[in-house]
């Protein structure tokens, strides 16, 4: 069972079932509109075991889908207009869905892009719509994408029509999030949501968009997800800064991507670059390399090793491309510091958020009350297992 630990006790609380966060949505729908909803569809967030900030480098990525998810519901409105409410914002966003524009509240703008980015747009009536969720926001476990892809299976089922492949209807959503979110994202957050496989991470190859499934079902080991409950806002300059330094490198380097060179050739024209740079491409470099031999310790469920690219990755993400935090850096010193803990590492964008851990299941409140004792915030412990991905929501 997936269980959350908080701090103010040790006893342990289940996260909301589907069935759950259903049935909260539907509450919220006839107390804002009167009414029942009709259809609706949902979708989980995610965790990256490893591989970051390798996306939208075309290399490699191994994530795996969460029990936390979002859940939209609605119906045809049968006016010229679209409302919708998030449990999480009292104020209702209010558009056309055939003239669109980004603006307040922000969160709707995910929403309004994966409309524009529907595969079906004449298809997709004026609606009213609930967004409720599990999926903490801002934690780097990909909440946004969680919430475009819900959105693009609820309106998959409005409209009776189904994206072509589910390629498509994660690209769909990665551009609804580039073009009205303004965050120039990977492939990574919405493939996982779309594609998520219960008992297994996901190896995505962002080149050639090819997956494999990477099993993840032996009981006696356990993934820890620990939320700092540091916000982090990847819409400033952190995140476009380093994927414009990625980019531009690799045109240096005359190359479409850093996916195609290594370590010995970046180094050998370490002279082009100013140190910063030269770090940023060395984390990239050594990263994709990384997540292929991860993916293949864990088909082989050879943990130690796992553990040790874990860290290996945290310490890359730290020291070359600096995006992790004190805050992070504490819950995972803490955390390996007990027996039975294989590896941890900071997992998502950076500056705050969660970190993951792989460890014994027989260790995991060891782990947990070693980092309650370290670590100078208030943290949030989520223990999962690999998830499916999004699903139609059947009223």
């Amino acid at each position: 069972m997936t269980v959350v630990f908080r701090k103010t006790k040790m006893a342990t609380a289940p996260i909301p079932d589907l069935k759950d966060l259903i049935d909260q949505a539907k509450e919220l729908f006839k107390e804002t509109f009167g009414e029942e909803p009709q259809v609706g569809g949902s979708a989980p967030g995610r965790v990256n075991l490893i591989g970051e900030h390798t996306d939208y480098n075309m290399g490699f990525v191994l994530p795996m889908a969460l029990p936390l998810v979002t859940v939209v519901l609605g119906k045809k409105s049968g006016n010229g207009v679209s409302r919708m409410r998030s449990e999480k914002d009292d104020d209702i966003a209010e558009f056309n869905v055939k003239q669109l524009t980004p603006g307040s509240p922000s969160w709707a703008n995910y929403v309004k892009g994966v409309v524009a980015n529907f595969h079906a747009p004449d298809l997709i009536p004026n609606f009213n719509a609930v967004v409720v969720g599990s999926v903490p926001l801002g934690g780097g476990v990909s909440s946004s994408a969680s919430v475009e892809v819900a959105m693009y299976t609820f309106l998959e089922e409005l409209t009776g029509s189904t994206a072509g492949s589910d390629e498509e209807k994660a690209l769909a959503c990665q551009a609804a999030e580039h073009q009205y979110a303004g965050m120039p994202c990977g492939i990574m957050d919405q493939f996982i949501s779309v594609m998520g496989e219960e008992g297994s991470a996901v190896l995505i190859d962002c080149k050639t968009m090819e997956t494999r499934k990477v099993e993840l079902k032996d009981p006696s080991i356990a993934v820890l997800i620990t939320n700092s409950n540091v916000k982090h806002q990847l819409t400033g300059s952190e995140y476009p800064s380093r994927r414009a330094a990625c980019l531009n490198a690799a045109k240096v380097l005359g190359i479409e991507s850093l996916r195609e060179t290594n370590l010995p050739a970046v180094e050998s024209k370490r002279s082009e670059f100013d140190d910063v740079t030269f770090r940023r491409i060395r984390h990239v470099v050594t990263e994709i390399s990384r997540t292929v031999e991860a993916a293949d310790a864990l088909d082989k469920a050879n943990y130690q090793l796992f553990g040790k690219l874990m860290v290996d990755s945290h310490n890359s993400l730290r020291d070359d491309f600096e995006v992790s935090c004190p805050e992070l850096d504490q819950l995972v010193e803490a955390a390996l510091k007990v027996d039975g803990v294989y590896g941890s590492r900071m997992t998502g964008g950076g500056f705050g958020g969660c970190t993951v851990t792989l460890l014994k299941q027989e260790c995991v409140k060891s782990a947990i009350e070693e980092i309650l004792k370290s670590y100078t915030g208030t943290p949030t412990f989520y223990v999962c297992k690999p998830s499916p991905g999004a699903l139609p929501v059947k009223l």
